[in-house]
């Protein structure tokens, strides 16, 4: 039993002997090939490419590189990690090197792009885990390449300093560039460099007669995704990127900034879904003609932005006949105007036959706000997790076409949008009173 055990340990050992030892004479690069040793790079066709091949005997790094008569180095593969076994890789003439030009449109970097005209040296080259190397070489000819770059022309952000709240100021940023020829493949994005494995944000080009591969200018309308409700990026200073690539593979890269600031999808609405309506004499449900109505409710922000506000202010008082554009006509009055961005409490009634939510106040009263000077201006803002005391007065003052009307309050993000839940909220059914 114990020669059956020792000759069967013998046989194993000579197996693993032998393996290894097999292991040891394996070439580290073999099998390498370039066919064909002529070609000619610009995406006509014919003899567009050369097919690469080699074998890694055991695991390491691959170069694969070219080397002009002056003795210039250009990389296709640098360094990367192989495990052992056979490849095979098409080379159409492109070569990685970050290269910056300086031209009257703005700065170009290419980051790749088909060598020119000549005969070259190419070389394969193998490194190991323990830094023996294996390299095998021969020569290949480039003859009519396409070596023209595409440039992206006058590539423009603006503004660099974005707020994407919605609230109607630097909402939007415009990037525009001049693509000088057709290309194969373009993408523009945001980047954080502080995070560079994290997903870039792909940016959509606006919708043109053109496409966005296509020679020509183009555009981008980015507002951060809060037009579709979806969180922008958070706030900090970001790379914008566009890149092109033509079908012969050479490929142009520009770069700006964008700072984002206050960022977010705002939120807010009337506190509870409550508002109080009355008589404001006797506190009933009848209004008399002459009589007035009197309202008061609480405007909650319960979003992560500051939501912007405009006047008329709380305690402002209208007649049934007027809305918040005509009240410059009564003296000592300002004039006030839909704005883009702006939140606004309003009250709308049931027999009104002109403009929805004629009776708008700000969200807040002064000390429920905070104010800043913006391009000149002043600006108000109901900040997050605050809440704005909201209350004004109308009167009666000719007769409805009913003896019932229905009054009811709502929440306006002017030229945005009324949020479903912010429409007809607490309806109050009055009496009119006519003698």
């Amino acid at each position: 039993m114990n020669r059956i055990v020792r000759w069967i340990f013998l046989v194993a050992l000579s197996v693993v002997v032998v393996t290894g030892c097999t292991a040891l004479v394996r070439p580290l690069l073999y099998d390498v090939s370039v066919a064909p040793d002529v070609i000619s790079p610009n995406a006509d066709g014919e003899d567009d490419v050369t097919q690469i091949s080699y074998t890694l005997g055991r695991n390491g790094y691959i170069s694969i590189y070219f080397i002009d008569d002056r003795g210039h180095t250009y990389y296709f593969r640098n360094r990367k990690r192989r495990a052992r076994g056979p490849y095979t890789v098409l080379w159409g003439g492109v070569v990685e090197g970050t290269e910056v030009r300086e031209t009257k449109f703005g700065r170009q970097i290419v980051v790749s792009r088909v060598l020119p005209a000549g005969t070259y040296t190419w070389v394969v080259e193998a490194e190991d885990d323990r830094g023996r190397k294996s390299r095998q070489e021969g020569r290949i000819t480039i003859v009519d390449p396409d070596t023209t770059v595409p440039e992206l022309r006058n590539f423009s952000v603006a503004p660099q300093v974005f707020s994407p709240n919605q609230d109607g100021i630097d909402d939007r940023v415009a990037i525009t560039y001049y693509l000088t020829e057709d290309v194969d493949e373009i993408v523009v994005y945001l980047r954080d460099p502080r995070k560079p494995d994290q997903v870039p944000w792909i940016l959509a080009e606006t919708e043109r007669n053109i496409k966005p591969t296509q020679r020509g200018l183009h555009y981008i309308d980015y507002d951060g995704g809060v037009d579709n409700e979806v969180e922008p990026p958070p706030d900090g200073t970001y790379e914008i990127v566009a890149r092109a690539r033509d079908a012969a593979g050479n490929t142009v890269m520009v770069t700006s900034t964008l700072t984002i600031v206050e960022g977010g999808v705002p939120y807010a609405d009337i506190l509870n879904a409550e508002v109080t309506m009355m008589d404001a004499e006797d506190g009933d449900q009848i209004l008399a003609i002459g009589d007035t109505l009197i309202f008061t409710a609480t405007v909650h922000n319960y979003g992560s932005v500051p939501i912007r506000t405009s006047g008329p202010p709380p305690g402002t008082h209208y007649n049934l006949d007027e809305n918040f554009n005509t009240l410059a006509v009564r003296e000592g009055q300002p004039a006030w105007h839909e704005q883009a961005g702006v939140w606004r409490f309003a009250i709308d009634f049931q027999t009104n036959a002109g403009q929805d939510y004629p009776f708008r106040w700000a969200v807040g009263r002064r000390e429920d706000l905070e104010c800043r000077i913006i391009d000149g201006e002043e600006q108000c803002y109901l900040m997050p997790g605050k809440k704005g005391l909201v209350y004004g007065t109308i009167t009666v003052n000719y007769a409805p076409p009913r003896r019932s009307v229905v009054f009811w309050a709502g929440l306006i993000h002017e030229d945005v949008g009324i949020l479903p839940f912010n429409n007809r909220v607490h309806p109050h059914t009055f009496k009119i009173d006519i003698p």
